[in-house]
């Protein structure tokens, strides 16, 4: 049974995590957009980690699952910081694999400035870095914009789910690009994107690995997966992935 922690940041503060021990090396999971740490893959990655004796986190953005914070005054800056935090607690200065999961990607590339020489290697699973502007508001009709605008806030309706999109998450959005970056470390970068993703196009994964000009890279593209890739079947080859990461750096 997973046990659920908090690491209070301040008085009206604290953030939700899971985790495990390690004494060498760990993987820290960074969740998508509106996520927590109840889904299938931190889970899975977490009793992998735990089978394997490596340490392992995974965490809740502020305003996400049961972090505390208002999700609507939040924004990329806040959640890279978030996540900074809690690595520097639980992680401290042992060496780690980041897996990114759609925004969790876009987190990963703002936390390799913090953590350059503890990073071992990068998986991104439908990755999604400066969605806000790119897949959002680029597209967004005029009228959305304009109720962001006034407002400050819409409620944005995609299938099942429904996204509140602040003005002030869009403008911070466009003071975290990533994506004219280059980071020359030599290490394992892999990602992953589901062919039948309708949610993010798999030129973001593309554009992932150009930004890595020394990295062993490569990119897997799941011939049936969607934007998630939560099913088992899809879950094992990123477990196969992570083998191959783990092999000569623990």
């Amino acid at each position: 049974m997973k046990k659920f922690k908090y690491l209070r940041i301040s008085k009206a503060k604290k953030l939700r995590y899971i985790d495990n021990f390690g004494k060498k090396l760990y993987i820290v999971f960074l969740p998508g957009f509106m996520s927590d740490v109840e889904g299938v893959k931190p889970n899975t990655f977490r009793k992998y980690a735990k089978k394997k004796n490596l340490g392992f986190l995974a965490l809740e953005y502020t305003g996400h699952g049961k972090s505390s914070g208002n999700f609507i005054k939040s924004n990329i800056s806040i959640w890279t910081q978030d996540s900074k935090k809690l690595i520097k607690k639980i992680v401290k200065r042992k060496n780690f694999i980041l897996i990114g999961s759609s925004m969790g990607s876009w987190i990963s590339l703002n936390l390799f400035k913090f953590f350059e020489k503890q990073i071992k290697g990068f998986i991104g699973i439908g990755s999604a870095p400066e969605f806000l502007e790119r897949l959002m508001w680029k597209k967004f009709p005029k009228t959305i914009k304009n109720e962001i605008i006034s407002k400050g806030v819409s409620i944005i309706k995609k299938g099942k789910y429904e996204y509140p999109i602040s003005y002030q998450l869009i403008k911070d959005g466009r003071k975290n690009k990533v994506l004219s970056k280059k980071f020359r470390l030599k290490i394992k970068v892999t990602m992953f994107h589901g062919k039948r993703d309708e949610v993010v196009p798999i030129k973001f994964s593309n554009s992932v690995l150009g930004l890595f000009p020394n990295a062993n890279k490569k990119i897997v593209i799941i011939k049936d997966g969607d934007h998630s890739l939560s099913q088992m079947k899809n879950l094992k080859r990123i477990l196969g992935e992570l083998n191959r990461f783990t092999k000569n750096t623990i």
